[in-house]
């Protein structure tokens, strides 16, 4: 492990970008030395906030703080994804490594690159894919280790925003997201991703997409619901539904996810709330955590990352890599493939392959 904290500097002060800055102020893992935002008054408030150098420019927060470890890059974009590739791929040819909000990029192609620059630099690349670190996600990987659930037979996972069409988010109608597939690739990221840390890649992809009437009165380019049948590699089937706010989510809530399997089946509700184990002939297991706020996932997950760093762990066993939200975000254009096609099956751009460590491979 480092003798000393991980210095970082973080690149886009909006919302997302002072939550990381505040992880990074209060882990011990971590000296946040700097904040970077084009918006001036975004940058000097974040500077004035967190006590440290605001910077207008990546180039001139990387020449002023050569030392730096690690760059978290927060920006959005169209999509929540469009500002991302540019900032990684200049931390990475400084030869720095890099945490990167989700999505990955809304750009296949700049996704791609991304992950293969960071590999051929030999860098750490990762992603905030924050929605499977939580207590509910750890016990229920423990079930998984524990022959618990046994064969996996299915995955149902439900996400997305609470509403109506009396209340269909006002934020859909920034440029910014419409486009068809702004909420599928800003948001189907975390899904995906909670899907595939439990039941591992997906080979096969049929989806339907569509809006409700409100959002064709208003002319809302937004396809804002989501529904996604998938094959995983280990047989498993699995069924994503997601939707921004046009009805109101039943049972476990906005966010739900059930794995059932040959010797037993559990759902998580509301990503960090509670976890239920049910096992033929049994009473149900039920595990309320106490916490109810979703952003309790966010030091979790950038404390994983840090982690991983200090201990130099080999790259392929980073958590919630570069390449597995590139994974995430080939299942999202393979479902756009998909619906596209009239629903027919897509089997997803295969990833790029682990070669390994040969530090570790004997």
């Amino acid at each position: 492990m480092a003798n000393s904290p991980l210095k970082v500097g973080v690149v886009g002060m909006g919302g997302i970008g002072c939550t990381h800055a505040d992880c990074h102020k209060k882990d011990e893992l971590s000296e946040l030395v700097a904040v970077c935002d084009l918006r001036r008054e975004k940058a000097d408030e974040a500077s004035e906030r967190f006590g440290v150098p605001a910077f207008y420019s990546l180039e001139e927060m990387l020449a002023a703080h050569p030392e730096l470890d690690i760059v978290d890059v927060t920006t959005s974009g169209f999509e929540n994804g469009s500002w991302h590739y540019e900032p990684v791929m200049r931390a990475l040819d400084a030869g720095k490594n890099v945490l990167t909000e989700k999505p990955i990029s809304n750009d296949i192609n700049e996704a791609r690159e991304m992950v293969d620059f960071a590999a051929k630099k030999n860098l750490y690349l990762g992603c905030n894919l924050n929605h499977f670190f939580s207590e509910p996600a750890d016990k229920a990987r423990e079930l998984i280790a524990g022959n618990k659930i046994g064969e996996q037979v299915y995955s149902l996972s439900k996400v997305g925003f609470n509403g109506s069409s009396i209340n269909t988010q006002e934020t859909d109608r920034n440029s910014r997201w419409q486009m068809p597939y702004s909420h599928a690739k800003a948001f189907l990221t975390h899904p995906f991703s909670v899907m595939r840390h439990f039941c591992g890649n997906v080979t096969h992809i049929q989806a339907f997409m569509d809006k409700p009437g409100a959002r064709r009165q208003s002319s809302d380019l937004m396809l804002s619901i989501q529904s996604i049948h998938m094959r995983f590699e280990n047989g498993c089937v699995g069924y994503l539904l997601s939707q921004r706010g046009d009805a109101h989510f039943g049972l476990g809530g906005w966010w739900s996810f059930e794995l059932a399997g040959t010797r037993g089946t559990f759902c998580i509700e509301n990503c960090v709330e509670k976890l239920t184990y049910w096992e033929l002939g049994q009473e149900p297991q039920v595990t309320n955590t106490g916490v109810t706020d979703f952003g309790a996932t966010f030091p979790i997950r950038i404390h994983a990352f840090l982690e991983d760093v200090a201990n130099g762990v080999p790259k392929e066993h980073l958590r919630a890599s570069g390449r597995d939200a590139l994974a995430t975000m080939e299942y999202i254009f393979a479902a756009i493939d998909s619906y596209e096609s009239g629903g027919e099956i897509v089997r997803p751009h295969a990833l790029p392959a682990l070669h390994g460590d040969v530090g570790i491979i004997h």
